[in-house]
């Protein structure tokens, strides 16, 4: 409880409920779920407490309308059921809300937009004015126009992106399970209920199947806890179906797993290059250059690059990996693909001679540079 109980006061929250939670067994929108959701929400608004809903639910919400009993497999079948079921799960979320007197507004998001600096601006000022103005915003992925390679995946991501942007002091992940738990020997432990350092072990633990209508798994939602935790914020994962369970995580019951803030935090633009962008390509980097990087914190110069993988630009955004192909981290390229591949192995003293031009000695300057 001690550990926890500076959060217990947010001045605002992202909730974030997922597919599994929203669906009966037919894999179908179940309105008695959607209910206790806009019930949760509602609560923590009467106690003066921002709300941003991450809501899935509308390819289950579709499949109910075109009366499938099967999820479909292709993404253009998965992307024509959430067109359908989108407004269908909107107008739902608006009665509801409705009859709280609370106003609700919806806001279709791509990586593409969440990736461009001046978009990602836009966006949180619309945000930032919504919640000004009383109104609950009420977040998805616009999936009909992501396509595959642009498609954030899974609105776990979706709703650490959205609670970074709009500074949330809170971020609560409701799901059909208790929070994390260890796994040894092929059996399950007990649930852990506060992390302070994600571990490779939790990881593993974490790992295991998506949902058949939706993306996430355990692993996504660890993977955005620790991206919260670099940017100083707390997350919580718990079991959306508990009667009460906000109300339960905000009094600091022992409910959920609570994955607290890193002591060593990313600054707001390096946060942005490693979990807002897309990388367009890989550069591989040989071992002096992986340690270099990994231990000294320093820039990565032409010298230590072994290969270029992918077609890119200047500035674009690329990921770093070693020669066995494990990833180190991601950062804007001062050069773009073609140039990189004639300048790798060089010297940073031969670019100009090599090239006829410099962006500078480093390929990516630790500036524009996350490891980890």
């Amino acid at each position: 409880m001690k550990r926890i109980r500076k959060h217990l006061s947010p001045r605002r929250i992202v909730l974030k409920v997922g597919t599994r939670l929203l669906s009966d067994p037919r894999h179908r929108l179940d309105p008695k779920a959607l209910a206790r959701v806009v019930g949760e929400a509602a609560t923590a608004r009467k106690r003066g407490i921002d709300v941003l809903l991450v809501s899935s639910g509308a390819v289950g919400a579709g499949m109910g309308i075109l009366g499938l009993d099967l999820p479909p497999s292709a993404l253009v079948e998965r992307q024509a059921c959430a067109a359908i079921g989108q407004g269908e799960l909107m107008h739902e979320y608006a009665r509801l809300f409705r009859r709280r007197r609370i106003c609700v507004a919806q806001i279709l998001l791509t990586r593409q937009e969440m990736a461009n600096r001046r978009s990602h601006q836009n966006i949180r000022r619309v945000l930032e004015r919504l919640l000004h103005r009383g109104v609950l915003p009420i977040v998805n992925e616009n999936d009909v126009v992501a396509a595959d390679e642009l498609q954030l995946g899974d609105n776990d991501t979706l709703a650490g992106l959205v609670a970074d942007m709009i500074e949330a002091d809170l971020l609560v992940i409701l799901t059909d399970t208790d929070g994390l738990r260890m796994r040894r020997d092929g059996r399950w432990g007990k649930r852990i209920r506060v992390v302070t350092v994600i571990t490779e072990e939790m990881r593993r633990a974490a790992g295991g199947a998506e949902s058949k209508t939706g993306t996430g798994g355990m692993i996504t939602k660890v993977r955005v806890a620790e991206r919260m935790a670099r940017a100083g914020r707390p997350t919580v994962i718990a079991n959306g179906g508990t009667p009460n369970i906000l109300r339960k995580v905000l009094a600091g019951e022992d409910v959920g797993t609570w994955f607290l803030p890193s002591p060593r935090r990313l600054v707001a633009r390096k946060r942005w290059i490693a979990d807002g962008l897309v990388p367009d390509g890989k550069v591989v980097v040989d071992a002096g250059a992986a340690e270099a990087l990994l231990k000294r914190g320093s820039s990565l110069l032409p010298k230590g690059v072994v290969a270029v993988e992918g077609d890119f630009g200047e500035g674009a955004a690329v990921e770093i990996v070693d020669e066995a192909g494990a990833v180190l981290g991601q950062g804007l390229s001062r050069y773009d693909s073609r140039a990189l591949a004639r300048i790798r192995r060089r010297d940073s003293r031969e670019i100009e001679s090599i090239l006829g031009y410099s962006r500078g000695d480093e390929v990516i300057h630790r500036n524009d540079l996350v490891i980890g």
